[in-house]
């Protein structure tokens, strides 16, 4: 048991450095090649920041393990929802745009929404509930309309000025050529054998223990893909950065559902177990507290909402736990 706990925190830490050699390497590469930084910030780093979260969901749905590919999806968006945003209030209050609470969260919502319904065809049709192709070729039609907004957007901010203090998408240093394509391979390569790591490993502690699949997809697997944003909310609220915090956490569990779920369901169709409601519930509840929280003329999350988010988020764990 102690090898395969060391094995799967070796697969976690392959998933995150990999992700970042890519990150770094890709965008060095982008810019040498003059491609804007939007174009970096929209596709190679949010991919990068993401590329856990997609690697274990494919390994997972290649090998038939469902569970594994619906509790990493969900749980994540808990985990960032209670628990990073959580930390990430705690260390410093965060304050939104208008666009945000208008558009981003009621987005992430309706993006949650769709999901609920496409993957419940028992209780709507009478039918077997499998998450088929066209369910996922209509959510990533979806993500491929939040990319346009996104675009959008972005484009109307770079008329207006930089923000003190604002994070750029590209990194600063630039790399030799060589270099540039050795994080990339490397990168790609820590992801592969990352993500093959964790979900052989996760399953093998889940199946000691008598743990379902979608109980270790929810927890521990959850947790370990979703490092790459706590890292970046926690840094960004530290730098009182709260358009960084709170969009890479609406951002993240937009493309977890309409793209990462997608894609393992376009590689193959995975019956859904309804149990998993549950945790949709939880994590609709999660959205819509936070669109309730953010309403106010402040548009803030002090530190006590942070605290009820976080203190939310161990309460689920415990029911967690006890459901098994």
């Amino acid at each position: 048991m102690a090898i395969t706990i060391i094995l799967l925190l070796l697969g976690f830490l392959l998933l995150i450095k990999g992700a970042d050699f890519l990150v770094k390497g890709a965008s060095s590469l982008a810019k040498k090649f003059n491609v804007s930084e939007l174009v970096i910030g929209l596709t190679i780093v949010a991919f990068g920041t993401s590329a856990p979260e997609l690697i274990v969901s494919i390994v997972s749905s290649s090998k038939g393990l469902n569970g594994v590919v619906f509790g990493n999806v969900i749980g994540s968006n808990i985990f960032n929802l209670y628990f990073i945003l959580g930390v990430s209030g705690i260390i410093y209050p965060i304050v939104v745009e208008k666009s945000t609470i208008r558009k981003e969260i009621p987005f992430s919502l309706l993006a949650t929404l769709l999901l609920l319904i496409l993957i419940n065809d028992e209780f709507l049709w009478g039918k077997e509930n499998i998450f088929g192709r066209l369910d996922a070729v209509l959510l990533l039609v979806f993500f491929v309309s939040f990319l346009i907004y996104v675009f959008i957007n972005q484009k109307k901010e770079e008329m207006a000025p930089s923000q003190p203090g604002e994070i750029a998408a590209a990194p600063n240093k630039q790399y030799p050529l060589w270099m540039m394509i050795a994080m990339i391979v490397g990168g790609l390569a820590g992801l592969v054998f990352g993500g093959q790591m964790v979900v052989d490993n996760a399953v093998e502690i889940a199946r000691s223990f008598d743990l379902s699949d979608k109980l270790i997809g929810l927890t521990i697997i959850a947790a370990g893909t979703s490092l790459p944003e706590l890292a970046t909310s926690a840094v960004a609220a530290f730098k009182k950065n709260s358009d960084i915090a709170i969009g890479n956490i609406v951002g993240s569990n937009v493309f977890n559902i309409l793209f990462i779920l997608a894609v393992s369901g376009v590689i193959k169709p995975m019956p859904y177990d309804s149990q998993l409601n549950i945790d949709l519930y939880v994590l609709i509840a999660g959205t819509v507290l936070l669109f309730i929280l953010f309403l106010g003329k402040s548009r803030k999350l002090s530190r006590g909402e942070a605290a009820i988010l976080l203190a939310g988020y161990i309460v689920y764990l415990v029911y967690l736990i006890w459901r098994k």
